[in-house]
């Protein structure tokens, strides 16, 4: 069965590849789009995104691409695939990026040439700009040597090339392989999860661009959903599309509580049911009416040895 044609939908609308018409302006991707731009236009040098895996990283990335006017920036965006990248590989890499033609195979003259390309850029009024997606898998001293190599390409009272690192946590210890590097970094943006508030926005803005006309997974499902994916936007695409399949293929017209707990339960994922119990500060308070609490019953044995207990304590009082 069509999923897609059950609800009423006109496009998958929890995908988790960047699609740019499903971007959803948070507040915080804004609030970084606005540091980050002021960090690129003002040529700081580097600065880093850090969150956790399934934050958004790499849509933040593609979103800040986008944003950064084409009459001002030279830009562009290197995905690191795996740790296995070499200094020269990069190197090479980031001058094709750079708009450099046919680069040279010796590193001194492969140098020579990004600097006369950034020159160039620089001339035009332009600033170069290189984001960098999955840093952490940069993981050597000899690539981050490489980068602040790089950050020494410059003019007077101006550097020609800025680079954004986007990455896990650990990327900042990465930096650290070269201390020099390290204190280079001009601003650091963490991606958290979404609140319940901001991951129920999500889920209605990519429904309704998706061509969604009524409510399909409702509010109770949705908790259980934010519970799950802990508002980290990956799990929350995933949950969401499971939930759409799922209501289908039984023949439903919603994602009802209990068709969501099998969802939920069947990826793996922490059930609403299972938060802990809220410690005592946070319990409501009763007025006016018995808490109703009684003892727990006890064993034979254990009611043996608290009657002990009691004459041991009476034969304190005797005495």
């Amino acid at each position: 069965m069509d999923h897609l044609n059950h609800h009423g939908l006109e496009r998958e609308p929890f995908s988790n590849a960047p699609v740019g018409r499903f971007y959803f302006d948070c507040e915080d991707h804004r609030q970084a789009v606005l540091r980050l731009n002021h960090t690129l236009r003002s040529m700081r040098g580097l600065a880093l995104v850090v969150g956790e895996i399934g934050a958004g990283k790499t849509t933040l990335a593609r979103r800040l691409l986008d944003a950064l006017p084409e009459h001002e920036f030279e830009a562009a965006l290197l995905v690191v695939i795996h740790r296995d990248v070499t200094p020269d590989w990069l190197l090479r890499r980031l001058a094709v990026q750079l708009g450099v033609e046919q680069p040279h195979a010796d590193k001194l003259a492969l140098l020579s040439q990004l600097y006369r390309r950034l020159g160039a850029l620089h001339e035009q009024g332009k600033k170069a700009v290189v984001l960098v997606d999955e840093a952490q898998m940069l993981a050597t001293r000899e690539l981050m040597e490489e980068f602040r190599g790089l950050l020494n390409l410059e003019v007077p009272e101006r550097k020609l090339l800025s680079f954004v690192f986007f990455g896990l946590p650990e990327l900042e210890q990465n930096l650290k392989l070269d201390p020099p590097l390290a204190q280079r970094v001009a601003q650091v943006v963490r991606l958290g999860p979404m609140d319940l508030e901001t991951m129920l926005a999500y889920v209605e803005h990519r429904m309704r661009l998706a061509g969604a006309r009524r409510d399909i997974i409702p509010e109770e499902s949705l908790r259980m959903a934010h519970y799950a994916s802990r508002g980290f936007p990956r799990v929350v695409n995933t949950v969401c599309d499971n939930f759409l399949l799922e209501s289908a293929l039984v023949g439903q017209s919603t994602v009802t509580p209990d068709l969501a707990r099998v969802v939920i339960r069947n990826l793996g994922l922490p059930l609403l049911e299972q938060a802990p119990v809220p410690t005592a500060q946070k319990l409501p308070v009763l007025r006016g009416e018995p808490l109703g609490l009684t003892d727990p019953p006890v064993d034979a044995e254990t009611a043996r040895a608290l009657e002990e207990i009691d004459r041991i304590l009476a034969s304190f009082d005797e005495a």
